[in-house]
Order: C-alpha cells, then structure tokens, then sequence
C-alpha cells in the first residue's frame, strides 16, 4: 500500500517535473538547520539523507539547493525529531544575517519600508517558483505575504513557519524584539500544537488561509534601520544577481491554474471561470493549455484534491470531517469515496496504514 501512495502522489507532479526543472532557492536559507538538528538529539545524516542533501551544503551564500530538497528537509527535520513545530522555532531563532545577499541587502536599507521592498524585489534571485508580496488590506493594515507556488510541493508547512519567522526578525531589527505584528496568517491547517504559533510572534494566528503572511500597521514602515549602508545595500544587490544570472524557472500556465485551485479548494470545487477572471486569462487560454499537458480541468482539480489529501491524512489532529472540508468536500461521505477512489481503502484505513509504514 506504502508503495501505491507514492506512485498515486508522484503521478500528479510527473507533468510538471518532466517539463521543467527544479525550482531552487540560496542554500544560506538553511543556514544553523545542522546545530538546531543535532540541539533536538536528531539523526543528521538520516535528515540529510531522506532530502537528498548533503549536510556540508547546507547554508553555503551561493550554493543553489532543489526547493523540492528544501522543503523536504524540514519537513523531515519535523518527523524525526519529533517536533511538530520545528520549522516555527527554527525561524524563529534565525538571524536574519545567515540570508547571506538576500539578508544584508534587506538590513543595510533606510528604512523599514525600503528592506521590506528590497526583500520583495530580490525574492525571485533567492527563490524560485515562489510569491512574496508587500500590499494594503482594505482595513488600512498592511501585509508581507509568502508563499511557495511550484505545485509539485505539497508538503511546505514547515517551509512556511520558518519563512515568517525570518521575516519577523527582519521587522524586528528596527522595531525591537518586542515588536509583534497584529495578526499572522497560514495556509495549512491549525496544527495539534497551534498555541506556540501565537507564542512565537506574539499575535493571534490563523490558519488555512489563502497564503502566509504578517499583518501590520503601516506606520512601522517609516522606522530607520540601525544597519543602513546604502554602499552595502547595493553591493549585495549586485552580486545576488550576478549570483541568479540563468535563466529563470517560469511558472506554465497549467501550473498558475493548479496553485490557483489550491487556494479556493475550501471555498468547494473551484469555477473555472472564477480562477479564469483571477488569473487574469481569457478561459479559452486556460483550456487549451490544459490540453496541450494532457489535463482537463476537472482532473487537475481532482489531482490537486488528492496530493492534499494524502498530506492531510498524514496529520493526525485533523479530522476527517476537516479534511473533506480543506480539499473541498461539503460532505465526508462525498470525501470518503474519493479516497477509497485513489486508495481503495476508507479514509481510516488508509490513516492506519500510512502510520503504520511510517510510525
């Protein structure tokens, strides 16, 4: 059965993967993961090996790393350590330094506004295949969003809390370490051990949100930065794009469709004509893309449907009856023989035997 999840997880990811290459992203993201690892008693070399990275890679300034590999390293830093939150602490603790160019471009500007923007600009040198925006909401508050858009990772919580994290520290710089922001957002579900979320940044937490991100007050934005170099400041912008001079992994449209689903999945089975108008693509656009990859919509949204669910399953605070509700199903019997459609098994059975296969 083990081998079956994988083969069913990996068919809807074979598209993309064999039309593109890997996204990447600076090795110093990863910087100290090594230290925190082995402070949690950790198998390093077992970590390492499961992401198909090797441990001397890890935070090297211009080193590029698989995203893919990335993620899946803290994602197994989490699982065998045993710490639910790994990612959420290990941001927490970074030093916005270790982001090597991305960082000090960031820290060595003006103001807080001008390192926000510069993080935002040069955020595609530093990562690929990924978002991040500085915009208004419509309460007058400001957000720094994130969130990584390559449709074959599913798995990126760990990704995620780690990202604002650093973010946060970079906020704090000028602000002080008792800055917290307003409010903080997740796209995935609440975890089992959600509390030490709102601990970590000081601010009430909310999940399954349509992408990550720190809500603040505008007026933060206008504080100097005790690190201001403008000679720095353009020096590392420099050599970051230097550093990032291949060409660029560019999303399909297929693959904009896909993570577009993704976030509306709550909301129930996304209109195309609704991810159409998001998008900004005329539907014919959209359809004849689908075809060109051998897709309709229905089964893209199906496959994005499953990925999730099988990732879901994997979390064992999450009931079934939220599950069917996060890849949207109204109804847990409807959910039910989806997964007993992908499976052959009931959801139950399937959650029994993916941790019997992993512990």
């Amino acid at each position: 059965m083990d081998v079956g999840i994988n083969e069913s997880m990996a068919t809807g990811a074979a598209g993309v993967l064999g039309r593109k290459a890997d996204p990447s992203v600076l090795a110093s993201a990863a910087t100290g993961i090594v230290k925190f690892i082995e402070r949690l008693n950790g198998d390093v070399d077992r970590i390492f090996g499961n992401a198909g990275i090797s441990p001397e890679m890890a935070g090297s300034p211009t080193l590029q790393l698989s995203l893919s590999s990335y993620c899946r390293l803290f994602e197994e830093s989490a699982r065998i350590t045993r710490n639910d939150n790994f990612g959420l602490w290990f941001g927490h603790s970074f030093d916005p330094r270790d982001l090597g160019l991305w960082g000090y471009a960031a820290l060595s500007a003006p103001t807080l506004g001008t390192a926000l923007e510069t993080l935002v600009d040069l955020f595609p040198l530093h990562q690929q295949s990924s978002t991040m925006a500085l915009a208004g909401t419509p309460e007058g508050l400001m957000k720094l969003e994130y969130r990584v858009d390559a449709p074959q990772i599913v798995e990126r919580r760990q990704d995620a809390e780690l990202s604002l994290g650093m973010f946060l520290n970079v906020i704090r710089e000028a602000m002080g370490q008792g800055w917290a922001p307003e409010e903080v957002h997740f796209e995935h579900p609440k975890p089992e051990q959600w509390r030490e979320h709102e601990r970590a940044f000081a601010s009430p937490a909310f999940f399954s949100q349509p992408t990550n991100a720190i809500v603040f007050r505008p007026q933060i934005l206008k504080h100097s930065m005790p690190s201001a170099d403008a000679r720095l400041m353009s020096a590392m912008k420099l050599c970051l794009e230097r550093l990032s001079e291949r060409q660029d992994v560019r999303f399909s449209i297929t693959d904009r469709v896909r993570s577009a689903v993704r976030a509306r999945l709550p909301e129930g089975f996304p209109a195309i004509e609704g991810i159409a108008a998001e998008l900004r693509l005329p539907l014919s656009t959209i359809q004849r893309e689908l075809h060109y990859d051998g897709l309709s919509y229905s089964t893209l949204v199906e496959n994005t449907r499953r990925d999730l669910a099988l990732s879901y399953v994997r979390q064992r605070q999450l009931s079934f009856s939220e599950i069917a509700f996060l890849v949207g199903y109204s109804e847990l019997s409807a959910f039910s023989r989806a997964v007993r459609r992908w499976t052959g098994l009931s959801p139950r059975a399937l959650r029994a035997e993916v941790f019997r296969n992993h512990g």
